[in-house]
């Protein structure tokens, strides 16, 4: 695996991203497929999607975030090429007022991919990693799940300043809700993650990750509650 290091005062992560979605690309195609598309318009897509305005959270910084968490699980996934590419996709489509991002992102997933000379198998997979976001509850025998659902869930584990811009961020992309109803759908999704036997399924995420996100998921349940 082709791996693109991160430098450590880079403020624009674009130029990185685009070097990185090249390499995917390249790596998911494979060696032998004669395929020519130019994978570059389709990262500036994706990343002009990433960078729409009603984004506060769900940004270029979230999906390069996630890049890098899978970095660290890398050796757990079957099919990182695949991750990769889901972590691009999983939400390319995002309104905050809709239900339905995860399977739209997942269908651009479906039809991007196979120009860019993605076989259907591995087209297959990105789609079905995408799609697996709505739950983050991958099963036991499915590793490019799991790494895919802890990278995306990484964020939780956060320093306590980490975790209060995260939660901020959030709060900010449902600034049409209004505050009772915001404070019962976030309560009932803290909730909800803070009854699941684990949040994160990789050795390595959970030996890392677990405790710290479960003690911010309640200490901002907490809050909540006091509000």
């Amino acid at each position: 695996m082709t791996s693109v290091s991160r430098t450590a005062d880079s403020t624009d992560p674009a130029p990185e991203l685009r070097q990185r979605w090249a390499v995917t690309v390249a790596e998911a195609r494979g060696k032998k497929n004669p395929t020519t598309t130019d994978p570059a318009p389709y990262a500036d897509n994706l990343l002009s999607r990433w960078r729409e305005p009603q984004r506060r959270y769900h940004t270029v910084d979230h999906l390069a975030a996630v890049l890098y968490r899978i970095d660290e699980l890398a050796e757990h996934a079957d099919d990182l090429s695949a991750v990769q590419l889901a972590a691009w996709f999983h939400d390319a489509v995002y309104r905050p007022d809709r239900s339905e991002n995860e399977e739209r992102s997942a269908a651009l997933a479906e039809r991007a991919l196979p120009e860019l000379g993605i076989g259907a198998a591995r087209t297959a997979e990105v789609a079905r990693l995408v799609r697996l976001t709505v739950t983050h509850d991958p099963a036991p025998d499915d590793p490019d799940g799991e790494v895919l659902c802890d990278a995306d869930l990484a964020v939780l584990a956060g320093s306590p300043d980490e975790y209060a811009a995260y939660a901020a961020a959030v709060r900010d992309e449902y600034a049409f809700v209004p505050d009772p109803d915001f404070l019962a759908g976030r309560s009932a999704v803290l909730s909800q993650l803070l009854s699941l036997p684990r949040l994160f399924h990789t050795p390595r995420g959970y030996d890392r990750w677990e405790h710290l996100a479960r003690r911010n998921l309640a200490t901002e349940l907490d809050l909540l509650r006091g509000a």
